[in-house]
């Protein structure tokens, strides 16, 4: 998928997702890793086409001694392109499993954050379809468990309100975003976690290419 087909594919996504009637202004969260730096330049020349605001959100997990640079690498971003920017601080307790105990915080600082942003989007891909299957497989979920991501997502907070999580991404593979950030020399951060077997999803993630289980099958599957 070239630069153009993204560009096309984001924003009629976004119709399908926000459309017709669109919001004044929606919020992105941005980590820095490849996928939610592309997201953000997809999302600046179609809000500004589109008239629509952005607010970004940053969610230091304070997990690495980079995480601090990373956050503020984005905010300079979204300051060279004219977004307003927040960095939110999480502290992980030591209890249960990390990266469930980190993306349950992540959405609950977002939902705290947004303020009156009804709409806060997200850089889920083709790829986290597919390996989120893999993962709800191995430990036994359900047909329900095992259906695909849903590009459009209701978020219940523990007051009255809520918000929609929304992935306009996920028919894009990571590797597109990738090479669509590099082309635009769009700054982005590895994150070296990614690459380490602690974790359930990197576990998969390299299973998937030893066992030659390819992303879009098991995407069409969830």
């Amino acid at each position: 998928m070239n630069e153009d087909s993204l560009s096309e594919c984001f924003a009629a996504c976004m119709g399908q997702l926000l459309g017709p009637d669109f919001p004044n202004a929606v919020g992105l969260a941005v980590s820095g890793g490849g996928d939610s730096m592309a997201m953000l330049a997809l999302a600046h020349d179609w809000a500004r086409h589109m008239g629509v605001a952005l607010r970004v959100v940053t969610v230091d997990h304070g997990l690495r001694e980079e995480s601090a640079d990373e956050a503020a690498m984005v905010a300079r971003e979204c300051a060279a392109l004219g977004h307003t920017h927040d960095t939110l601080r999480w502290h992980w307790d030591g209890q249960g499993n990390l990266q469930d105990a980190a993306r349950r915080a992540r959405l609950d600082l977002i939902g705290q954050w947004r303020g009156g942003l009804a709409h806060v989007l997200f850089a889920h891909t083709r790829d986290d379809v597919a390996e989120t299957f893999m993962m709800r497989l191995v430990r036994g979920s359900g047909v329900d468990g095992l259906s695909a991501m849903s590009a459009r997502r209701w978020i219940s907070q523990s007051s009255e309100r809520g918000f929609w999580q929304v992935r306009p991404l996920l028919a894009a593979r990571r590797a597109a975003l990738r090479h669509y950030a590099e082309t635009l020399r769009i700054p982005y951060v590895d994150d070296p976690s990614n690459e380490d077997p602690r974790f359930d999803r990197v576990r998969i993630r390299r299973a998937m290419v030893e066992l030659g289980l390819h992303v879009e099958a098991l995407a069409e599957t969830a």
